[in-house]
């Protein structure tokens, strides 16, 4: 018996791009189409391969290759995959695929992290299917869960690393206590980091993703736009010593909450920064390229999702796991989960969102200090969980952690003590997640 559509057909798929990950889709489509149409239920064919310059893939089928993506689109296809990234053109194509009823797959972070909203309404309309796990955290099983398998629960945390390139070069400064710029060097030597990082440094990438994990995690239209962004080029040898010391370590975080105000009223806060956090931490113990996501919810309670974040094989996995999603849906005349906005809560601004601070200061070796330091904070209404203090010369090292409080208060702190007498410099400033080990 042969397998097909619910017209009839086999499913037919429309690549657009075939680099890494796209190479992989293609190859593992073709070496594995056997097992492939078992699972979802009708052959899986490879229509067509929009590249940029056919000429540059000689070991791709030639009969299938094409500059003309939108042409492409806009063929007899089911299904188009989308590996290429970026905004435009990409949009325009992914809205006339969906548009026309075809079901589309893709791994583009930052086209989902600013129009996830115009993407599903399009998929809505037109009765398609619109799957997306391969943009966040490559082969974890991540997306599916929080938008099924926990669509029962209230999730009220989604805290992880979400960047490989950022977690190798924190994880190497923790292991040998080199600088930020020297690991750099070393993790694009060895081809952790892009020749131009600033996507992953700088923490936009990271961003995207957190949009992303925001708006599934709480029933709630979040953009990368409102995702509060820090990189990592700031931290220093120092920061991590200091980590250390305080039996913590130093991770670049997507962190996404609901937070519920005094007066009962819940709204997002997402952001991205970098963050100490307690060795006894899950998140601690991710070290390399790995990535991470550790989810707090009502019923379930506390979950973490771990594996490759990123490369060829491994994002290539998820792409497949949805195509197969998607094909099955095809077979059957049903369709995959929609999206679910319903909550529309408002995103907290930074300021307003509750941190806690670790602040390390060079103070002058003098009675009083500690106790003039301690009254800024109180003034701006932010207490104090630990102090320590270390004198040198006529110097002396002070680092204070805080309680929680509003981040703008927090910041109003630290700008406050800068401009002290006694306060020769503000060494560093970090935020701090976790109990105290």
């Amino acid at each position: 018996m042969t397998l097909s559509t619910s017209d009839g057909r086999m499913v037919r798929v429309a690549l657009l791009g075939c680099g890494t990950v796209g190479g992989e889709v293609a190859r593992l489509l073709t070496e594995q189409a056997d097992e492939l149409a078992a699972r979802a239920g009708a052959p899986v064919e490879l229509a067509g391969i929009a590249v940029r310059r056919p000429d540059k893939h000689p070991e791709l089928p030639q009969h299938l290759l094409t500059a003309d993506a939108a042409a492409l689109v806009e063929s007899d296809v089911d299904v188009v995959v989308e590996l290429i990234g970026g905004i435009e053109p990409v949009r325009t194509w992914l809205l006339t695929a969906l548009r026309k009823g075809k079901s589309v797959v893709t791994a583009n972070k930052a086209l989902l992290s600013e129009y996830s909203g115009e993407l599903s309404e399009a998929a809505d309309a037109a009765g398609a299917d619109l799957y997306f796990e391969a943009s966040v955290a490559g082969a974890i099983p991540l997306l599916r869960p929080l938008r099924e398998s926990l669509a029962g629960d209230r999730i009220t945390k989604v805290m992880g690393i979400v960047n490989g390139t950022t977690n190798f070069i924190l994880s190497a400064m923790d292991s040998t206590g080199a600088g930020y710029a020297e690991t750099l060097d070393e993790a694009s030597r060895l081809g952790y980091a892009e020749a131009d990082p600033t996507a992953d440094v700088d923490g936009y990438d990271a961003a995207s993703k957190a949009a992303i994990l925001a708006s599934l995690a709480f029933h709630t239209r979040v953009t990368a736009s409102d995702v509060h962004r820090e990189g990592i080029s700031g931290v220093t040898a120092s920061d991590i010593a200091a980590a250390k010391a305080l039996g913590r370590t130093v991770k670049l975080l997507a962190i996404c909450e609901r937070v519920t105000a005094d007066d009962g009223t819940e709204s997002v806060s997402a952001r991205v920064h970098p963050v100490m956090i307690p060795r006894s931490h899950p998140l601690a113990g991710v070290g390399g390229a790995f990535n991470a996501v550790f989810v707090e919810a009502d019923a379930a309670g506390e979950l973490m999702f771990y594996g490759q974040g990123a490369g060829g094989a491994p994002t290539a996995s998820a792409v497949l796991g949805d195509l197969v999603a998607v094909a099955r849906n095809l077979v059957l005349g049903g369709r995959g989960p929609r999206e679910s906005a319903h909550a529309n809560l408002p995103v907290r601004p930074m300021g307003q969102t509750p941190t806690r601070y670790h602040v390390s200061l060079d103070v002058a070796d003098r009675p009083g200090v500690l106790a003039q330091v301690a009254q800024v904070f109180a003034d701006h209404g932010v207490s104090i969980a630990a102090v320590r203090q270390r004198d040198r010369l006529s110097t002396a090292s002070l680092v204070i952690v805080t309680h929680l409080a509003p981040d703008a208060a927090l910041d109003a702190t630290v700008e406050a003590i800068g401009k002290m007498d006694v306060v020769r410099e503000v060494v560093s400033v970090m935020r701090v997640e976790g109990e105290d080990s």
